[in-house]
């Protein structure tokens, strides 16, 4: 039975416990240039106890950022960039890791703040959006794509394999492929964005296809002896729950067979018309599922917020990692509070760096004076 505070080993990495930093988008980059926020940002996690620190959602291209606010990977001085902020993870005691993703039909946006809708197409700083189909996503999102011609297909696939090559090159040691989120990926996946009658759409081998062929040329590039991940939106919540988490199995499977070592598993976000039942650990049974039917390492997060949560999801084997977000936002040490409550001996020594927690150590038997 798993605990937040056991090892965990993938490959080469070994993950000093089970609690992951996701990728959680910032929205500070210029010109997809990491900065200063960032160089502060990720050491300042990663010292905060977690195994695994993965970058926020990086573009592959220009067009494929959510916002001109994006962090991206085209580029070699990107990456050169991107290689200090990974060294500086892994000398504050967590595995660096980086997603990589094209955000399709919902790039082009405002940052959250600012409107969290698409920029007027005649904005200087807007862009074309692609998608597998001429299909809006709706709602605040409501531009129309240019739907995706083959030589498009070959371009994006070629730039997320280029992404892998500079991830690798900067120093990162754990990737993982957004293919969620009514992005690109996810698009291409579910039926409401992909409405193609070529080989990339109909029937789950054609609308996989793009997916599996960018697993593929990935893990080409990609070490054998280092993680290679996916996130996956495994369930839309749209009334075809059952239809859409029997894909995501064998389309995991699949992967499993082209070299994928974990899954994280997500929502899909497909539709706005989603109508999400949010609870405690909501995809935890959808994450065991995966697991135990596609027979793969999993992870996950949305909603486990407590500890005992945390606890509970790992002792029940629903999930191999368990990924917190908003808490580690809140507060970075969030490991070392997470060590307490659970009950760990030594939480200070077990979760933070020698100097804070000689500092804390010595406050606990001042007190206890």
């Amino acid at each position: 039975m798993a605990n937040a505070f056991d090892t965990f080993t993938l490959k080469d990495i070994t993950l000093k416990n089970r609690i992951v930093v996701p990728p959680m988008c910032q929205y500070q980059a210029v010109d997809g240039m990491p900065n200063q926020w960032h160089e502060v940002h990720y050491p300042s996690l990663a010292r905060g106890g977690a195994g695994l620190v993965i970058v926020e959602a990086t573009a592959v291209s220009p067009e494929g950022r959510i916002t001109p606010a994006c962090l991206g990977l085209w580029n070699d001085a990107q990456a050169e960039a991107l290689a200090g902020i990974a060294a500086s993870i892994r000398r504050s005691g967590a595995v660096p890791g980086i997603q990589i993703g094209h955000a399709g039909r919902k790039a082009s946006a405002h940052v959250p703040w600012q409107g969290d809708d698409h920029m007027a197409e005649d904005d200087p700083e807007a862009w074309e959006t692609i998608s597998p189909s001429a299909i809006p996503f709706g709602a605040n999102l409501p531009r129309v794509p240019r739907a995706m011609t083959p030589a498009d297909i070959r371009r994006v696939q070629a730039d997320f394999v280029a992404a892998a090559r500079r991830a690798l090159g900067a120093g990162f040691e754990w990737l993982e492929l957004h293919f969620a989120h009514g992005y690109l990926g996810q698009s291409f996946l579910s039926v409401h964005a992909n409405k193609r009658t070529d080989e990339y759409g109909g029937d789950l081998a054609g609308r996989g296809r793009f997916l599996r062929e960018t697993v593929a040329a990935v893990r080409e590039v990609w070490p054998e002896r280092l993680p290679l991940t996916a996130r996956l939106g495994v369930i839309e919540f749209d009334g075809r729950d059952e239809a859409t988490l029997a894909d995501a199995v064998s389309l995991t499977r699949d992967f499993r067979s082209l070299g994928l070592d974990l899954l994280d598993v997500s929502l899909g976000f497909s539709t706005p018309d989603a109508n999400i039942p949010w609870g405690p650990a909501l995809l935890a049974p959808y994450a065991q599922r995966i697991r135990n039917e596609a027979g793969i390492p999993v992870s996950s997060a949305w909603n486990i917020d407590t500890p005992e949560l945390v606890r509970d999801v790992l002792a029940r084997e629903q999930m191999d990692l368990v990924m917190l977000g908003h808490r580690h936002l809140v507060n970075p040490h969030y490991p070392y509070e997470l060590a307490r409550a659970l009950g760990v001996e030594n939480p200070a020594r077990t979760t933070l760096p020698p100097s804070y927690a000689h500092w804390l150590d010595r406050y606990r038997a001042s007190d206890e004076r």
